[in-house]
């Protein structure tokens, strides 16, 4: 028994203690300036490197809906217009993962909020990439599923390295990745989310923190083929603030460079890099025109249907730009 309970512990060694009144108070409430981060140097042959790949759209409804409102939005996407070329994805609250899946028309896919980082077993209230196990106590509407049951429930996609799990739950650059290990191996796409604070944006840390946690993916995954990188600047998330497009388009030409050099050119031209951050119908049309933006990963407007179709059309705007 306590080999068993030293084994199943080793899994949690990437949660770090964390505190959500202290995390959130870091949050940008308090501030209203945005301070440029160091630019680093980028080749000119990556400007020809942006992805040529198909949009993709995630819609992230966290922690929010209930079984009358998410009928309503589901019937809203379901009457919606949305253009063929874009991949679209929906990550519902867990409990709603089931009516949605069999609601919804299959143009859209399913995306879980988290998964946990290995196969299921003596872990109260977490869920396994096979079935559930439902946890007495709701944080921040982010639960544990493994991906064995995420995919018996039809998820095709699972949302990791979220900020909010990041700061508020207190997962490590190291655990997440071996999360997104775990779920591709098994067969789910993973959207990878990095981002950073304000005060790291201040100090001119941006680059430092994104390439320390895309490297932590990129140590523990063997392929990317199945894998979206989401930039979210936390500063950016659920505040009404956002980058500038030409922020924006800083920071993921740097992503894509950093993939040129730390893993390889094919990866760096293949993998999509999408946008994350009070994305909304109003702004989305000139960051998708940005050469390495690639999509969306998209919060509270997702939850309003013919807004979310507004965002998903914006792949027009690239074409125009292209």
């Amino acid at each position: 028994m306590a080999s068993m309970i030293s084994t199943n512990c080793a899994q949690f060694s990437g949660l770090r203690r964390s505190s959500p009144t202290q995390s959130y108070s870091q949050h940008v409430n308090s501030h209203l300036r945005l301070v440029s981060s160091r630019r680093p140097r980028r080749s000119s042959s990556v400007v020809a490197m942006a992805s040529s790949n198909k949009f993709f759209v995630g819609g992230n409804w966290k922690c929010n809906g209930t079984k009358e409102s998410i009928t309503k939005l589901v019937s809203d996407l379901n009457d919606a217009k949305l253009e063929a070329d874009v991949d679209v994805v929906v990550a519902p609250p867990f409990v709603y993962i089931d009516q949605v899946k069999n609601s919804l028309t299959d143009r859209i896919e399913i995306a879980a909020q988290n998964s946990w980082v290995g196969k299921g077993g003596a872990f109260t209230g977490e869920i396994r990439v096979l079935f559930m196990m439902w946890r007495a106590e709701v944080t921040f509407g982010t639960w544990f599923f493994s991906v064995e049951q995420l995919k018996d429930i039809g998820c095709k996609w699972v949302v990791l390295g979220h900020s909010e799990r990041r700061h508020v739950i207190g997962e490590d650059d190291q655990f997440i990745g071996k999360k997104a290990a775990y779920a591709l191996s098994e067969g789910l796409g993973v959207i990878a989310c990095i981002g950073e604070q304000l005060q790291e944006r201040e100090a001119g840390k941006t680059f430092d923190v994104c390439f320390q946690q895309l490297k932590a993916y990129a140590d523990a995954i063997p392929s990317w083929d199945n894998v979206v990188i989401a930039y979210e600047p936390v500063w950016a998330i659920g505040t009404g603030k956002v980058a500038t497009p030409e922020q924006a388009q800083e920071v993921h030409a740097a992503l894509r460079d950093w993939l040129k050099n730390s893993v390889s050119a094919d990866v760096a031209t293949k993998t999509r890099i999408i946008y994350g951050g009070s994305v909304n119908g109003s702004n989305c049309a000139e960051l998708a025109k940005q050469e390495d933006i690639d999509g969306f990963l998209v919060g509270g407007a997702s939850l309003k249907g013919p807004e979310f179709a507004t965002i998903v059309n914006s792949v027009t705007s690239k074409k125009v730009a292209a």
